[in-house]
């Protein structure tokens, strides 16, 4: 099997587990962002996933997403993709970032919402990542403390609040992780109704997410096999 049909089988798989996760509770598929996680594989895996039908990638490092998004426009010249920042963003990278990336899904604090905003040079579309048990090592703004930030990034006009991200901390299920987030959103958007984006929910815990409201899942390992080592 070759690596185009590798990648379309692995499409169809994860596509037919979000169509049973949505039947199985009342959501229509099409709610629900595939992102393709594509850290640490070559833009000629991101070729073919585009040839497939996706049009949303995921990258985590900016030396790697900025060599990565330019050899994807040379592979597939004028094809529709949209990449998202989904790593931990330091503030004097957020002007290198913005430079490939259209959406960056893990700011997490006021300092870095303005560091986006002062390097951006047009509206740039953001996500609050949002920690549900609060571990700093791990990223993430408190949930408690979620409106505070919500409100600060949508008063800036250089920042398009969509909604949040999170990853299901290591000590919760997944299950109570998502209820959690949804919980927050849902409060959320009583003042932020354009707010709409939950992403949630990863290659092992997908359906869970689906479950408890995400309009987007992250799949890497599930759609493009294991990881390899990153470049340096």
């Amino acid at each position: 099997m070759n690596r185009r049909e590798e990648l379309a089988l692995s499409l169809a798989e994860v596509k037919d587990r979000i169509a049973k996760a949505c039947a199985a509770v009342g959501r229509s598929p099409d709610e629900v962002e595939l992102l393709a996680v594509t850290k640490t594989f070559p833009a000629e895996d991101v070729a073919i996933l585009s040839d497939l039908g996706l049009t949303a990638f995921a990258e985590n490092r900016d030396q790697e997403a900025n060599r990565k998004t330019a050899e994807f426009a040379e592979l597939r010249p004028g094809a529709a993709a949209k990449w998202h920042m989904v790593g931990s963003l330091q503030r004097n990278k957020a002007k290198s970032v913005l430079r490939w990336a259209d959406r960056i899904d893990t700011v997490d604090s006021i300092r870095l919402a303005d560091a986006v905003a002062k390097a951006a040079a047009e509206p740039t579309e953001v996500l609050i990542q949002v920690s549900i048990d609060g571990d700093e090592a791990r990223g993430g703004h408190p949930i408690g403390d979620l409106p505070r930030l919500a409100d600060h990034v949508a008063r800036s006009s250089e920042l398009i609040f969509r909604g949040v991200m999170t990853v299901a901390p290591l000590g919760m299920s997944p299950q109570q992780a998502f209820a959690a987030l949804y919980e927050a959103v849902t409060r959320l958007r009583v003042d932020h109704p354009d707010a709409t984006v939950i992403s949630a929910g990863m290659s092992g815990d997908l359906e869970d997410a689906i479950a408890h409201g995400s309009t987007c899942v992250r799949v890497g390992t599930a759609l493009l096999g294991s990881r390899r080592l990153a470049s340096p």
